[in-house]
């Protein structure tokens, strides 16, 4: 039977999610590829969202947008969905000297720092973790159980009948008019949010994206804390005594297969953040789409505005999906400019 819809959306990751459900809030017609047998970053990744990061521990890239937006957009499909997979939970980052202790005691009163500080801590917060300097406790913060998300989203596609289920094969794609014609279905744009199977999307691949290989744990320990603990690697409560524990980054080998490399770093590295003695239980690995300039690649094609793009969310993806989703859906309806940082014109002369 031929179909005629708004957006086909090729991906059913974060990315392709939230550009979803954007869309369908404002009532357009809309069809979702989703491929079960293709590897998925979101189903393996440790779902981690930080209002403060990195080595020199500064604000992520607009978190004051960033953050609040998440947070509202995973407890609106929580109602809709009838499923729990946002954990907010505070994250604890232990001090390595007391002139890191000093300067994050200054920071705190910062009003770009203030809004996500819950506490500065001068002496050990857990006798289970390695603090004797303390450390800073975030808020705003906290996980995402990525394959719950994904499992409730596809059940919510599904009821709503947006959904299909196989492999997008660029054999039987046509632009008819200004229109795209893939098989039975005509669609006014095709966008793609295949991750890091871009490297095969005909269109896109000239984009330069540069994958990285990530490896998570699941221990069991006794350790007794109800934190996120990171520093050097991130240690999430599960409940009871089971943990998440990751992670590396591999941009060498970028297979989806588990390491013995990638275990002993991460376990040497939590040994470091605690003293309480643990055991590995499981391991997964998942390949991010991380892009060069580690910015998100959002647009339409430059020579034929059917198809389009919304990709290389990288390590945050989980915090960078719910802001950007809606933002490539209000471009796309007419309503804004695309964002200069994550448009793909940045990169026109590559294609």
């Amino acid at each position: 039977m031929k179909q005629q819809v708004d957006y086909m959306i090729v991906g059913s990751g974060l990315a392709g999610a939230s550009l979803a459900c954007a869309l369908l809030d404002r009532g357009k017609q809309v069809l979702v590829v989703n491929d079960r047998q293709l590897y998925s970053s979101t189903k393996v990744a440790a779902g981690l969202y930080i209002p403060i990061t990195g080595r020199k521990m500064v604000n992520t890239w607009k978190a004051d947008a960033i953050i609040p937006a998440l947070i509202a957009y995973y407890n609106k499909l929580e109602a809709l969905t009838h499923a729990k997979f946002l954990h907010e939970s505070r994250i604890y980052r232990p001090f390595v000297s007391f002139e890191e202790q000093n300067e994050w005691m200054g920071k705190s009163a910062q009003s770009g720092y203030m809004n996500y500080i819950h506490k500065v801590r001068t002496s050990s917060f857990n006798s289970g973790i390695n603090d004797p300097y303390g450390g800073i406790e975030l808020k705003m913060s906290g996980f995402l159980d990525t394959e719950t998300f994904h499992k409730a989203m596809q059940q919510f596609f599904q009821l709503n009948e947006v959904l299909i289920e196989g492999n997008f094969d660029f054999r039987h794609i046509q632009f008819v008019s200004d229109k795209a014609v893939y098989k039975d279905i005509t669609a006014s744009k095709i966008i793609f949010c295949d991750g890091t199977y871009v490297s095969s999307n005909p269109f896109f691949n000239w984009l330069p994206f540069s994958p990285v290989k990530g490896e998570v744990l699941t221990i069991e320990s006794d350790l007794d804390i109800d934190v996120i603990v990171n520093r050097g690697v991130f240690c999430v409560p599960l409940g009871g005594s089971k943990f998440r524990v990751g992670s590396n980054y591999d941009n060498n080998n970028l297979t989806w297969t588990p390491t013995e490399k990638g275990k002993h770093q991460i376990e040497e590295r939590l040994k470091a953040l605690i003293n309480t003695p643990f055991t590995t239980v499981y391991q997964k690995a998942g390949v991010r789409p991380a892009t060069k300039d580690r910015r998100p690649y959002i647009g339409l094609h430059p020579s034929n505005e059917t198809i389009g793009i919304f990709n290389g969310l990288g390590t945050k993806g989980v915090s960078l999906s719910p802001y950007f989703g809606e933002h490539f859906a209000s471009f796309l309806e007419g309503e804004t400019e695309l964002d200069n940082e994550v448009n793909i014109s940045r990169y026109f002369s590559l294609s």
